[in-house]
Order: structure tokens, then C-alpha cells, then sequence
């Protein structure tokens, strides 16, 4: 039986108190919880199931009830934010880190630029939103979820990916207590550009980049920069997009 959420036990366990996190059993959206509830620093909210999840672009993200790990949290950072994107990177980053740890692999990648993925299919996503005076970063993983509940072809979960059968609550507390580290890293003005390289599925990859408007553009993923934006080596740098990779089996 799938284990519930319990906000004492991972309250418990968390490293600081830099996290407060809330459990809710159902609601439309953690994100839009946030946005309504006058979050200070370090407010989380995860729910069991979420009734209107949504990803990038407003599409809805589907998990069967207690079968992903679906929270919401809001920072402050104390630099400014010139671009979304790069928090949304080393977020992922952070978060992937993690899952290869916990489940002792190497094989969870960051794809760009707000996925990410295990081999070509997809396990998590992010979102990150202005509000206020910080941003609310959504993230949604796929954790025990089976291949018939499965919401599209190109995804997967951690279960279907390695076999490993993760507790909710201790994956919660292992990425939140990664994830203070890395925060921390990022407003002392620390370059975590090389932690993503190292975990990029995208680059080096031939690519094609959806840009709003219907322009498609195809060209090799080169690098990222400290605002988060994709290089492409046809000189041009993409700073909102979705990238397929056009080498990948799910692509054709």
C-alpha cells in the first residue's frame, strides 16, 4: 500500500528549519494554493492529488492520487531575479542530483528547460512564477505511477525507471534538504552552471525549439548561460521554448 504524506514525519526529519511544510489530502492546484495564501519564505504545500495540476504553458499535469510527489513552495531569494529560467535550472538540477542518489544511479538528466527525464522519457517537471516579491516553484514527479497511468507515451516514473520503490515522504525530505543547500549556494553568488552542464540531457544534442508564434527552429544545443538561456550554435540563444531532441526514439 502506498505510503500518505505526513507533514510531522518529514517536518521531523528536515536538516533546518529553513522548510514549513503543509499536507493537503486533495485541491485544484498547490501552485494556486500559494498564490491565494499570502506564503512567507519556505512555505510548502504538497497534496495527495491535485484536480487542476498545470505545467508550462498551461498544460495540465495528471498523476493518479499518491502516486507522485506534487508540491508547491515560495522563496525570497536575496539577488535579484533576472530570469526565471536559471532558478528553474538549478532547481532541477538539485532535484535530479538527488533522485540519482536515492536511487544509486546515473541516469536522471535535466532536460530544457524545465524537465526532467530518465533516458528519453519524462519522470518530472517544474514551474516557476513571479509573485509578489519571489517566485512559487511548482514541481511534479512521477514516483510509483504505473505504465497504465501514465498520462502520455513520453513518460515515465521512478519505479518504472529503476525498479525502486521510494518512500514520498523521505524523497520529499532528501530534496528539500538538497535543495536549501543549493538555494543557499546560488544567493552567495556561487556558479552552479557546471552542476547543470554536467547533468544536461539537451546539450550537445541536435534539437529542434518550438518558439511561441509556430517558429521552429533546428540547430545543435551548445551551452547555457548564468541566466539560464540555451546557446545554440547557430549563434542564437533561446530563452523561452520547448526543445525536442531530434536523436531521441520518441521524437520520430
Amino acid at each position: 500500500m502506498t505510503e500518505l504524506l505526513n507533514a510531522d514525519a518529514i517536518a521531523g526529519a528536515l536538516a533546518s528549519g529553513y522548510w514549513r511544510v503543509s499536507v493537503i489530502d486533495e485541491i485544484d492546484s498547490t501552485q494556486n494554493y500559494l498564490r491565494i495564501s499570502n506564503p512567507k519564505p519556505g512555505d510548502l504545500i504538497t497534496a495527495e492529488y491535485q484536480s487542476a495540476g498545470r505545467g508550462r504553458l498551461d498544460r495540465k499535469f495528471v498523476a493518479t492520487k499518491s502516486s507522485a510527489l506534487l508540491f508547491s513552495f515560495y522563496i525570497e531569494p536575496t539577488i535579484a531575479i533576472k530570469n526565471l529560467g536559471y532558478l528553474s535550472l538549478l532547481v532541477g538540477a538539485s532535484i535530479t542530483n538527488t533522485l540519482n542518489e536515492i536511487t544509486e544511479s546515473e541516469s536522471f538528466k535535466c532536460k530544457w528547460p524545465n524537465d526532467i527525464v530518465f533516458g528519453d522519457r519524462k519522470i518530472a517537471g517544474l514551474l516557476a512564477e513571479k509573485f509578489g516579491s519571489g517566485v512559487i516553484v511548482g514541481v511534479g514527479i512521477n514516483v510509483s505511477t504505473s505504465k497504465e497511468q501514465l498520462p502520455v507515451p513520453h513518460a515515465s516514473s521512478i519505479f518504472l525507471a529503476t525498479g525502486t520503490a521510494l518512500n514520498r515522504n523521505l524523497l520529499l525530505v532528501q530534496i528539500l534538504n538538497s535543495l536549501e543547500l543549493t538555494l543557499k549556494d546560488w544567493e552567495s553568488d556561487k556558479d552552479l552552471t557546471p552542476v547543470y552542464r554536467k547533468l544536461s540531457a539537451t546539450l550537445g544534442r541536435e534539437v529542434r525549439v518550438e518558439l511561441p508564434g509556430g517558429v521552429n527552429i533546428e540547430a545543435i544545443a551548445l551551452d547555457i548561460d548564468s541566466t539560464g538561456a540555451l546557446h545554440l550554435d547557430n549563434g542564437q540563444a533561446i530563452t523561452v521554448g520547448d526543445v525536442i531532441h531530434l536523436d531521441s526514439k520518441l521524437s520520430k
